[in-house]
C-alpha cells in the first residue's frame, strides 16, 4: 500500500460514519493520484500555495490598512478558522484535512477594504456581488485548482444562507463566525474602542469577561453538542447568546465605529477604480458582460496597499521627476579622504 492508501484506510477506521472520506473524492477533471497525499490533503496544499493566498496577508479585516501588526487581516483572520476547525474536526472523529482545505480557502475571493469592499462592488455589479461565490470563482477559474467538489461546496456555504452537504463544511461554518467575533472584540479593545466591560452584561454573564474562556465556551459548546450526532450545531443556549454578542458588534463595531471612520475613502477608492477600468475597457471590447466580469476579478483580487497604488497612480499628480545634486556629498567624502 502507499502513504496515501494508508491514509485513506487510517479514515474509514478512526473517522465516523458522517465524515467525508477522501478516498470517495471526486474532481472535475480526473489526475494522477499522488503516493503521500490524500486527495484533501492536495486541496489543501494548492490553497496555500496559491497567490490569492499569498495576498490575504494584506487584505483588511476589520480595520483598513493596519500600521500595528497585532492587528488581524484577512489572512491572520483565516489561520484562526483553520486552528479552530481542526481542534471542532478532531473532536468530533471528523475529516480535518478538509476542514483544513475549506478553512483556507473560505475567503480567496475577498475584497480590499473587508466587507466595505464588497458593499460597494455588490452596488455596482449587476448580479451583484459575494466574496463566497468570488471564492469559489478563485478557485474554479481564475486559478484553475481543480479542487475537490466537497472543498469548493464547504467553500461556497461557509457564509450563512447556504447549506452545506458535509459536516465538516458545517464546522467551518461556526469556526468563522468564532473566530471573527472573538479576534474583533479583541482587535477593537487593542484600538481603544471599547473595552470588555462594555460588552453585553449577560454576555459577559454567560461566557466570562476572560477572552480565552470565551473562545472555548463557544468552541466546547459546537463540540459537546454535536456528538454522535448527524449535524454539527451549536447548542441553543450558546448560540443564543452568540447571536446576541454578534449583533451587539454589529451594532457598536462593524457598522458605527471609530472603525468606520476610513471606509468612506475606501469606498471612494474602489467605486473610483470600477468605472475607471471600466471606461478604459470600452475602448477594447463592446461586450459590456465581459467587461463587468474582467473589472470584477481585478478589483476584488486587490489588496488594500495594491488598490490603494492603483488610485494614486490614475489619479494623483505626480511631481516632475529630478535627478538629487550629490556634490555637497562628494565634497564631504573628498574631504574626509583627504583627511587619511
Amino acid at each position: 500500500m502507499t502513504i496515501k492508501e494508508q491514509l485513506e484506510e487510517q479514515e474509514i477506521n478512526i473517522l465516523r460514519d458522517i465524515a467525508a472520506k477522501s478516498k470517495n473524492a471526486i474532481r472535475k477533471r480526473e489526475e494522477e493520484p499522488s503516493d503521500l497525499r490524500t486527495e484533501f490533503q492536495r486541496d489543501r496544499d494548492r490553497i496555500l500555495h496559491s497567490k490569492s493566498f499569498r495576498r490575504l496577508k494584506h487584505k483588511t479585516q476589520v480595520f483598513l490598512s493596519p500600521f500595528d501588526d497585532h492587528f488581524r487581516t484577512r489572512l491572520t483572520h483565516t489561520l484562526e478558522v483553520s486552528q479552530i476547525g481542526r481542534t471542532m474536526a478532531r473532536a468530533l472523529r471528523l475529516n480535518e484535512d478538509l476542514v483544513e482545505a475549506i478553512s483556507l480557502g473560505h475567503d480567496l475571493g475577498h475584497t480590499p477594504f473587508g466587507h466595505c469592499g464588497e458593499g460597494v462592488l455588490n452596488e455596482l455589479v449587476s448580479t451583484g456581488f459575494h466574496h463566497n461565490i468570488q471564492s469559489v470563482r478563485v478557485v474554479e477559474e481564475l486559478e484553475d485548482m481543480n479542487l475537490c467538489t466537497e472543498t469548493i461546496d464547504g467553500i461556497l456555504t461557509h457564509t450563512w444562507g447556504f447549506k452545506p452537504k458535509t459536516a465538516e463544511a458545517q464546522i467551518v461554518q461556526y469556526a468563522d463566525k468564532i473566530a471573527y467575533i472573538n479576534h474583533d472584540i479583541e482587535d477593537s479593545i487593542r484600538a481603544g474602542i471599547i473595552t470588555e466591560a462594555d460588552l453585553p452584561e449577560d454576555c459577559k454573564n454567560y461566557f466570562s469577561s476572560d477572552a480565552s474562556k470565551r473562545l472555548s465556551k463557544m468552541i466546547y459548546a459546537v463540540v459537546n453538542n454535536s456528538i454522535d450526532k448527524d449535524k454539527v450545531t451549536m447548542d441553543e443556549e450558546c448560540w443564543e447568546y452568540t447571536k446576541i454578542l454578534r449583533a451587539w458588534m454589529f451594532e457598536n463595531i462593524y457598522t458605527n465605529s471609530p472603525a468606520k471612520l476610513e471606509e468612506g475613502k475606501a469606498r471612494h477608492v474602489v467605486k473610483t477604480l470600477y468605472e475607471y477600468y471600466t471606461n478604459y475597457l470600452r475602448d477594447y471590447c463592446d461586450d459590456d458582460k465581459q467587461i463587468e466580469r474582467l473589472v470584477t476579478d481585478y478589483i476584488s483580487g486587490m489588496t488594500d496597499q495594491y488598490a490603494i497604488e492603483k488610485y494614486k497612480e490614475k489619479f494623483i499628480p505626480k511631481p516632475l521627476n529630478t535627478q538629487t545634486k550629490d556634490e555637497s556629498f562628494l565634497k564631504i567624502l573628498y574631504s574626509i579622504d583627504k583627511k587619511k
